[in-house]
């Protein structure tokens, strides 16, 4: 909108002086800030009342009229425009100065009362017909704004900005063509599409729902608050909301870019680690509290922010809260923040990964999901109510097994994170024992006690064969998981070579009916086919006298393995008897003796798993190459 007619030419400036080009003489001199203005009384009090009314006052004084207006809004800046339109010179207005113009008119009393047609009025007229229609000049207005806080709120004109930015971020702008702040090569600054450098009137289509996130990022906080605080009770999306935010957040808090400091190619200063901390505490109150909103990635990036920047406790909370309804979408790598305390504790901060799995079961199970008294033998490990459950105990061993290298990881805590996941969840025990088998590793001071403990934790029977065979050979363990654990593996090899047997028996009636048949139809089966299955079933009697003899001889090693921990009590009486030299002798005697008997029977028994195993794979193989 253009205002005036006399050329640009007719001030000029000369150091910190503004003088009319003009042969009169200049009769009123105005100070603002550190800026002359060597003006004329009649242009400024035709337009202005309060220049009027200062003059007036001044009138009577002999020397050179000069007044002082340090409390012009906008400054230097805006007075000179306003100067120029008392003068009638040529002066356009735009989104960038219509909000100075319009707050230094109000201050200087330029209304409609003094002339017709002033400034007020024809700012009025420009920001209601332009910049309330055009979303690029609704954002410049409003980031304008912010300078002339609070004198802004009295004239609303933030209120209209974000009233209309409000409007246009809940409709689609295709229907209307609202450009963005920023636009392409190929698109010209009013919106439409250019072709060979000329506007063929159609808009850009195809706007994503997230169009508008950048351009609101560039606002203060204070208007961006107040912009989404509208947004939502207008009922937008609670995902467009969220997705919002953390843009934002990504934009002014660098904790959230490990790798880069940048928001779409722009670079932004970061700010100061109060500022952050309260920019965070305010995203968290403004976040939608419904499941799945915000990714839990930036969930947890938000999560490892607050801890470092030490904010509120509640907003600690919150966030951990937010987590722990989806935490089974979360990522090893996310989880695995420190705990920003003494050098004493453990690195990584178990008891919030302790919180948030506390947060994930209570909902779990307050949303009609699994629980220990809704999961029976029937129902299936890969039922859809308890995949979330088995996922978050898969994530869980997972991070245990990371964090079990830590020295400083006290044993309770690894116990605690541990126990927590329930039984049902875990459909073998394969990544507990793995953790707990690098805890036992990094942890060689433990005693058999907390050993014996910490194995308590995993299910035996729950171990495939391969765990079984590492666990049975595994030195790091107690003697009692061992045996325990070679228990249970026969037994999963009694069931498998049960299951060959059956497989057998149906193959030999199978041959059975065959050579019946045979000999129906053909009148007799040929000398090889006899041969083979006599041969087949030498083998698998032979098989099966074998596994016999090797359970026995197992039965036998476990029974001798009880016996030697027994023999432990009737030395002790002896030593008594002999004084505490002799009884410091007989218990290293028979410590080693123990000791090496224990070790001798230990290797017994990994030899005869070894036989065991490998008399299952030839059964299973034999089975594989004479099928029914």
């Amino acid at each position: 909108m253009k205002l005036g007619s006399k050329p640009d030419d007719a001030f000029r400036q000369q150091g910190q002086s503004w003088f009319c080009t003009t042969r009169l003489p200049s009769d009123v001199t105005i100070e603002v800030g550190d800026m002359l203005f060597h003006l004329h009384k009649f242009p400024l009090l035709s337009k202005s009342g309060l220049l009027e009314k200062l003059i007036k006052e001044n009138s009577d004084k002999e020397e050179a009229t000069v007044i002082k207006l340090h409390d012009v809004p906008g400054g230097t800046q805006a007075f000179e425009l306003v100067v120029k339109f008392c003068y009638g010179v040529k002066l356009e207005l735009n989104s960038s100065n219509v909000v100075r113009l319009r707050y230094a008119s109000e201050h200087l009393q330029m209304t409609e009362e003094i002339a017709e047609g002033n400034l007020i009025a024809q700012t009025e007229i420009f920001f209601n017909q332009v910049v309330l229609r055009s979303w690029k000049d609704s954002m410049r207005a409003l980031q304008t704004c912010n300078d002339f806080l609070p004198h802004a709120e009295n004239l609303q004109l933030s209120k209209r900005c974000i009233d209309s930015l409000a409007i246009k971020a809940s409709t689609d702008p295709n229907l209307f063509g609202w450009p963005k702040m920023e636009h392409c090569a190929m698109q010209s600054p009013g919106g439409s599409v250019l072709w060979n450098g000329i506007s063929t009137g159609a808009r850009p289509t195809n706007c994503r729902s997230d169009w508008w996130y950048e351009d609101v990022s560039s606002l203060t906080f204070p208007l961006y608050k107040r912009l989404i605080s509208l947004m939502k009770s207008r009922g937008i999306r609670q995902e467009t909301i969220a997705g919002s935010l953390t843009f934002y957040a990504k934009r002014y808090l660098p904790g959230l870019n490990r790798h880069q400091n940048l928001a779409h190619g722009t670079f932004v200063a970061a700010p100061s680690e109060e500022e952050q901390r309260h920019l965070l505490e305010e995203i968290d109150s403004l976040l939608p509290l419904q499941k799945g909103v915000a990714s839990t990635k930036i969930l947890l990036g938000l999560l490892r922010t607050a801890i470092i920047l030490q904010a509120r406790p509640s907003c600690i909370s919150n966030l951990e809260k937010r987590i722990g309804m989806q935490l089974d979408q979360a990522d090893l790598e996310d989880l695995l923040f420190p705990t920003c305390a003494y050098s004493t504790e453990a690195l990584y901060n178990v008891d919030c990964v302790k919180r948030m799995l506390d947060h994930f079961l209570a909902m779990n199970q307050a949303t009609g999901g699994a629980s220990p008294g809704s999961v029976n033998n029937e129902q299936s490990i890969g039922s859809p109510s308890l995949m979330p459950t088995t996922t978050v105990a898969k994530l869980i061993d997972g991070y245990l097994a990371e964090v079990a290298p830590d020295t400083n990881l006290k044993l309770p805590k690894f116990q605690m994170l541990a126990a927590a996941v329930p039984d049902y969840a875990r459909s073998m025990d394969d990544g507990l024992y793995h953790a707990i088998d690098i805890y036992l590793k990094a942890h060689p001071w433990l005693s058999e006690t907390q050993r014996e403990q910490l194995c308590r934790l995993m299910d035996c029977q729950k171990l495939s064969l391969e765990a079984c065979t590492h666990a049975a050979q595994n030195e790091r363990l107690p003697l009692r998981v061992v045996v325990q654990v070679l228990f249970f593996e026969q037994l999963q090899l009694r069931t498998s070579v049960a299951g060959c047997l059956l497989v057998s028996d149906n193959l030999d009636g199978s041959r059975l009916l065959s050579g019946i048949a045979c000999s129906g139809e053909a009148g007799g089966c040929t000398p090889a086919t006899v041969r083979e299955n006599k041969d087949l079933k030498v083998g698998m009697d032979y098989m099966r006298m074998r596994v016999s003899e090797l359970e026995k001889e197992c039965t036998t090693m476990k029974q001798e393995i009880k016996k030697l921990s027994l023999r432990w009590n009737p030395w002790s009486s002896i030593s008594k008897k002999l004084g505490f030299g002799m009884k410091m002798q007989l218990c290293s005697a028979q410590e080693d003796s123990i000791s090496d008997q224990q070790k001798s029977k230990v290797g017994k028994i990994h030899k005869l798993q070894a036989a065991i195993t490998k008399q299952k794979q030839l059964l299973l193989a034999d089975a594989s190459c004479h099928p029914s």
